[in-house]
């Protein structure tokens, strides 16, 4: 049995940026380690999908472990060392007893603690979780950690300019779809939705994404899904040599389970990450936590918010140890990818009458257009393809402008004045944006 003051259990993101945290609150050598069922030191995840797949200067470990995605320092295994942080590698928590502090692995070994920090991400959604005959192959392949990209690696270096099958339209398979394309595959996507990403495009979003894999050879088959291998549920088979699926994720919390409370499909948390169980916190893709700027409780996967939550709730418990308190987490949702020679920003809520702008042609050379909700009045997110940091910027102070002009109705006898902002994106494109 080993104890310690803190235990990160999940190895993911999101606990190397605790980690960082830890480090730059003062933990002392000894009182911190991560346990985590991947055999390597935390790593920025998103590469995966992108970087390393392509086939020259591929990215590889240890050029993006944690935390280079924001920007910071690279955490080298050494790192964790230096810090006296114990690295817990190639170990699976099977049970979680919160009530006497104990975590016990898949081999038996027993780890205490007296404050955990639940990191443990997703798991990835599987065909054999629907019983799809044929889900088994060896040529079905998934995308969740570094062990399921070397295997995709290995595919498609035995089947080169062979033929896939990408399953699934959100990221992964859009993200996917463009580095097997790069690799120099026949590819196609399946999806069941009317248009890619539903979550976040409107249809006319989605036409410009649609036609620009199109123009890059890339079949899409939409309103369909595969229910073997290769046969889809319209009854058309579709020859694959590789077949990617990737149709989500699912919340890691059953070791958990009866133990907290749940919500969103997630684990409850407050603002500061801490969930029913005093000295208990979750984040990232396990957190459903208060989000202050449309007060609602939401689950968030997305990197921008594992990074976030992880600091947000090691800065919580120092506080709290030492008697003081910090802010409310006040996320303003965050979402954006990159494939072929395009990237998008999409900062806020997408709801309520969308407004499209801008020039989505699918052929254009450089693409640049977007579009922004509105709700009761107010701009509430914003989407963006093909803007400078400047812009990207931009753009985040207008979904977020809602949350300050809320606060000051009261003032204003509940009146809500709309101004007309005029922003210019280029040198050619004017386009209005309504804030408060």
């Amino acid at each position: 049995m080993k104890h310690f003051t803190y235990v990160i259990l999940g190895g993911g993101v999101a606990a190397g940026y605790a980690a960082r945290e830890f480090a730059k609150q003062g933990v002392k050598p000894g009182e911190l380690a991560i346990i985590s069922k991947e055999s390597v030191a935390p790593y920025e995840r998103p590469a995966l999908s992108k970087g390393y797949l392509f086939p020259q200067n591929a990215a590889r470990l240890p050029g993006f472990h944690t935390c280079v995605g924001s920007g910071g320092e690279r955490l080298l295994p050494e790192w964790y060392s230096e810090k006296g942080i114990e690295l817990i590698l190639s170990t699976e928590i099977v049970k979680a007893d919160l009530a006497s502090k104990t975590l016990t692995s898949s081999a038996d070994a027993t780890f205490t603690y007296e404050t955990l920090l639940i990191a443990t991400g997703s798991s990835v959604i599987k065909l054999t979780d629907f019983g799809v005959q044929g889900a088994e192959a060896n040529n079905i392949l998934y995308l969740r950690d570094i062990e399921d990209a070397d295997k995709l690696v290995a595919a498609m270096q035995a089947k080169k300019d062979g033929k896939a099958v990408v399953v699934g339209g959100g990221y992964i398979g859009l993200e996917l779809s463009a580095a097997l394309k790069i690799n120099n595959f026949d590819v196609t996507m399946v999806y069941p939705e009317p248009w890619c990403m539903p979550r976040l495009f409107t249809a006319g979003l989605a036409a410009f994404y649609e036609g620009y894999y199109a123009n890059k050879g890339i079949h899409i088959v939409k309103g369909t899904v595969a229910v073997t291998a290769v046969k889809l549920k319209n009854g058309n088979v579709l020859e694959a040599d590789i077949v990617i699926v990737g149709v989500g994720g699912r919340p890691l919390t059953h070791p958990f389970k009866g133990q907290v409370a749940e919500e969103k499909g997630g684990i409850k948390t407050d603002a500061f990450f801490e969930t029913s169980v005093p000295g208990v916190y979750a984040i990232a893709d396990v957190a459903a936590f208060p989000m202050k700027l449309y007060n609602e409780m939401r689950r968030v996967e997305h990197v921008d918010h594992a990074r976030k939550s992880a600091e947000q709730a090691v800065k919580a418990i120092k506080a709290k140890e030492a008697g003081e308190s910090v802010p409310e987490y006040d996320y303003l949702p965050y979402f954006y990818s990159r494939s072929f020679d395009i990237s998008w920003q999409f900062y806020g809520d997408n709801v309520g009458d969308d407004v499209l702008f801008g020039d989505n042609d699918p052929t254009a050379a450089k693409p640049m257009f977007g579009s922004y909700w509105i709700k009761d009045g107010k701009v509430v997110g914003v989407f963006l393809e093909g803007g400078s940091a400047e812009e990207n910027q931009a753009i985040a102070k207008v979904a977020r402008a809602p949350a300050a002009g809320g606060r000051r109705r009261g003032s204003q006898e509940g009146r809500t004045r709309l101004r007309c902002q005029s922003l210019n994106f280029s040198m050619h494109t004017h386009f209005i944006l309504w804030t408060l």
